[in-house]
């Protein structure tokens, strides 16, 4: 088996212990049994456990960052700024809840603090996703309107995070996640 194809199905695996049985379950025993392997396999690729969720962790983020920017692409003033953001979140993250979570939630479960590198990594990803939020929303002063970056990007993860608990709990909400995008916007751009 070539290495990065290893790499890659411990890391699938390790996503589909998480999706179907959360963060308790996942170790290097049950990925080893799941891919036929040695626990020494898995941990040549992941030394650590925070090694393997900074691996499933840091490509999603930066995703997110990527997919954000490009709805950004062509707003000629704030109101449209904010428009983007808002509609291009919502539209990355419920197309898949359990990312959102593997994101957003299981990193205030996990034991543990994250590496430098890793985190190195997610301030390099976050600071160009609110330097580009913020430049949409004030040119003139950028680094005035980075605040409010990310506030508006956590008021966004905000929403997501009630749908994705209602989706858990399988109690949907009254609104659909574009109704309450649509909602945000509306409240944050009418004068």
């Amino acid at each position: 088996m070539p290495a990065t194809e290893t790499r890659d199905q411990i890391l699938s695996i390790a996503h589909r212990l998480l999706v179907a049985e959360g963060l308790s379950a996942l170790s290097f025993d049950a990925i080893a049994r799941r891919l036929g392997r040695s626990k020494q396999a898995v941990l040549y690729w992941f030394p650590t456990r925070q090694d393997l969720l900074a691996a499933l962790f840091l490509p999603a983020l930066q995703a997110e960052a990527e997919a954000v920017t490009v709805a950004l692409d062509g707003a000629e003033d704030r109101p449209a700024a904010i428009a983007r953001f808002v509609q291009g979140l919502v539209a990355f993250h419920s197309q898949d809840l359990d990312r959102f979570r593997l994101m957003y939630l299981l990193p205030q479960t996990s034991r543990g603090r994250p590496g430098t590198g890793m985190l190195d990594h997610v301030h390099t990803v976050t600071d160009g996703l609110y330097g580009a939020l913020a430049r949409h929303l004030d040119p003139a002063d950028p680094d005035a309107a980075r605040p409010k970056a990310l506030a508006l990007h956590a008021a966004v993860l905000g929403l997501m995070m009630m749908q994705g608990l209602a989706e858990a709990v399988d109690d949907p909400l009254k609104h659909g996640a574009d109704e309450l995008a649509d909602a945000m916007i509306d409240a944050l751009t009418r004068p």
